[in-house]
């Protein structure tokens, strides 16, 4: 009989179950490798937990939505009722579709500010392109999936939005009128466009989001952390084992984070809306999502063509910004192309602000009334949620100062491996 090829025993995993499929799968290169990845300590560090928290709010929306598929029906006549029918009857659906719309706000929240601080501290640079162009992607997804999402409850409001929203590319030149088609499933925003939009919601942008996602983070493991641009490796105070510290501080992370989802659940719940009546005019003050106002009113205030090409050159300008800033790998910052972050950054904080600042129409607050819902109730398992994720945390730090110790008593003086930041910049300035 052959002998299981040898390889350490990870913590916490039994003896017997390590060995039966260590016997059957040669583990030793994946636990070696992982063993080995660290995580560069420094004063800006805490971006690289960015990434870990929108990958842990991604897996709530997809434990959230599956759920609601349960009850969801994804049809003109029954999708407003559907809802209102997991808000008001199913025990704690109220709950579950409240996490995952703010879980959905959260999670672009995230994914947003994981791209600025990638983009300011020049992490794109030489080798790390693609690594660039692939989470690009997964952010032009990201919202992707909060645009697809919106029209599914089939209110009023989603209605409209989604009627101006899928208006938007027929400024286009010569594909214009094409995209809003197959947008809508013809010239109208119809029963087509939601099935459509459900199709793309829980089927095509998942499946695409996924497959591009193991592509990233297989190019953040192989390649490792990048130093923010200029800073050398003097500044580095430390490199810390990811699976034995690292990820505590990330499982910690994700426990405040999912103490928030719930919290925002609890107190402000997801309305319903009214049923969409396409004879109706929109609501005065309509408007889109936070996370597309500063998009809406630049095309309220320039004409609708030329603020379409704008967004084109700005995407591509994103997409391919690697490979226009060259110097960048050379560890040469470009005061321009600071400046073009800042400008852009600039712009979208006060196209946002001049968004906001505009009269929204009046509409009545609902008040949710449901058999699992009492506010005084829910706010008594919140107290005894965060007094669990309190605890939890504080074992995950006491974990953590205890493993960094046991570290420090077993450190040899070594150069850092691959998978950290090394002592002196390479040849691509890492």
């Amino acid at each position: 009989m052959r002998r299981p090829r040898e390889a350490s025993l990870p913590a916490g995993i039994p003896a017997r179950a390590w060995n039966w499929l260590n016997a059957r799968v040669d583990l030793g290169p994946a636990v070696r490798f992982l063993a080995a990845k660290t995580v560069p300590i420094h004063r800006w560090s805490w971006i690289s937990l960015l990434g870990g928290a929108a990958l842990f709010l991604f897996g709530l929306q997809v434990v959230s939505g599956c759920l609601l598929l349960l009850y969801y029906q994804p049809t003109v006549a029954s999708a407003h009722e559907s809802v209102e029918r997991i808000m008001r009857q199913v025990p704690y659906g109220w709950l579950i579709r409240s996490m995952h719309v703010w879980g959905a706000q959260l999670f672009i929240a995230v994914t947003a500010l994981h791209f600025l601080t990638v983009l300011f501290a020049r992490a794109y640079r030489k080798p790390r392109e693609l690594t660039w162009v692939a989470g690009m992607v997964l952010l032009f997804l990201a919202l992707g999936f909060g645009f697809s999402g919106y029209v599914l409850p089939w209110n009023e409001r989603a209605f409209h939005a989604t009627l101006v929203g899928t208006r938007i590319p027929a400024a286009l030149p010569g594909l214009g009128e094409l995209t809003v088609h197959l947008l809508r499933g013809g010239e109208q925003v119809t029963g087509d466009t939601l099935t459509r939009f459900f199709a793309a919601h829980v089927v095509f942008l998942p499946g695409v989001f996924v497959a591009i996602l193991l592509v990233h983070l297989a190019l953040v493991q192989v390649q490792g952390m990048s130093l923010p641009l200029g800073m050398r490796t003097q500044a580095v105070k430390d490199h810390r084992p990811f699976f034995s510290e690292f990820l505590l501080i990330d499982l910690s992370v994700w426990l405040l984070i999912l103490g928030t989802v719930c919290t925002l659940a609890v107190v402000l719940p997801s309305e319903v809306g009214r049923k969409a009546d396409p004879l109706q005019p929109a609501p005065i003050g309509i408007r889109p999502e936070w996370y597309f106002l500063f998009l809406f009113k630049t095309l309220k205030l320039i004409p609708e063509t030329l603020g379409v090409v704008f967004f084109t050159l700005a995407v591509a300008f994103f997409l391919f910004l690697p490979f226009l800033d060259r110097p960048a790998a050379r560890e040469v910052k470009r005061v321009g192309f600071t400046l073009a972050f800042v400008g852009f950054l600039v712009y979208a904080i006060v196209f946002e602000i001049l968004a906001w600042l505009e009269p929204a129409g009046q509409s009545v607050p609902e008040v949710l009334e449901a058999e699992t819902y009492s506010l005084a109730g829910s706010l008594v398992s919140l107290a005894f949620l965060w007094a669990l994720i309190v605890f939890l945390v504080f074992y995950l730090w006491r974990l953590l100062r205890e493993n960094a110790r046991v570290r420090a008593l077993y450190r040899e003086p070594a150069a850092p491996n691959d998978h950290g930041a090394r002592d002196g910049p390479d040849q691509y300035g890492r």
